[in-house]
């Protein structure tokens, strides 16, 4: 718990420039490779909050608006804060059918608060980015009486770990600080204590936490631009990540025939305004 608390710090106590640009070398990438929510995770969430074409929501950094589209759909008014420009770019052509969302190009450390306004207050795998001590108070004076923050997670993409053992083999030659393999368990173990975060902020209560696996294929350009998209891959030496990419393009063609079974665990937590 202390790693994850840790881990949590140091991405919320980054300079928030540094935060606001961190993306944009694979805003694009970001986009295209990165998985969607599963639709049964959204339905759950929507039973669960009773979100409708009335309800109003503010969602808290939507990338490209990875998760955004899945709820413009209820018909709810939505305003959506994201600080990166390429990301705000590629949301605004990603929600140009939806006239009921609205999307500001700021933080949401900058944003003017409307106090007890939303009905939900949404982040997808952004939350992180924010100062617990900053995110959660601001996320419940958004919200009206009874409201909910919701928080969706992706965990990373991977492969089998069969699989895993054959790419391990390149990671160690060229960049063995990336070779890293999480368990099921572990991964579970992540989400869940990320749940903690919103207890301790003491401004909700009567938290919710589901999960669902799904299972995608990736070619192996698909997959060499998904990690891209991970943090440890932009600040890697470009001369290190060539010769990685080129490797793991190889072992990938010649022994998958050029694509991977992924796994991914989603999840969601709710909880309540007090």
């Amino acid at each position: 718990m202390e790693d994850l608390k840790q881990t949590i710090i140091s991405y919320s106590s980054k300079d928030l420039e540094q935060r606001k640009n961190w993306y944009s070398p694979a805003a694009e990438a970001y986009n295209k490779a990165r998985p969607r929510y599963p639709q049964h995770l959204i339905n759950q969430v929507v039973e669960v909050t009773q979100l409708s074409s009335k309800s109003k929501i503010l969602e808290v950094g939507c990338g490209p608006a990875t998760a955004t589209v899945a709820f413009a759909q209820l018909g709810s008014s939505m305003i959506c804060l994201e600080p990166n420009p390429d990301f705000f770019q590629l949301a605004q052509h990603n929600c140009q059918p939806y006239a009921n969302v609205k999307i500001e190009n700021t933080s949401f450390e900058e944003w003017a608060l409307d106090t007890l306004e939303f009905d939900a207050v949404l982040a997808a795998s952004s939350f992180h980015w924010i100062s617990p001590e900053v995110g959660y108070t601001k996320a419940a004076n958004a919200l009206k009486a009874g409201g909910y923050l919701i928080l969706l997670w992706n965990k990373e993409l991977q492969p089998s770990y069969k699989v895993y053992q054959r790419l391990s083999e390149v990671y160690q030659l060229y960049a063995p600080f990336l070779d890293r393999y999480e368990d099921k368990e572990t991964q579970e173990n992540i989400l869940r204590g990320l749940g903690s975060f919103v207890i301790d902020s003491g401004k909700f209560s009567d938290l919710r936490f589901r999960q669902i696996t799904s299972e995608v294929s990736y070619t192996v350009d698909e997959y060499l631009m998904l990690l891209n998209t991970y943090s440890p891959y932009l600040k890697l030496d470009p001369q290190i990540k060539d010769a990685l990419f080129a490797a793991l393009r190889q072992r990938i063609e010649d022994e998958f025939q050029g694509s991977l079974q992924l796994a991914y665990i989603s999840a969601f937590h709710i909880a309540q305004k007090l």
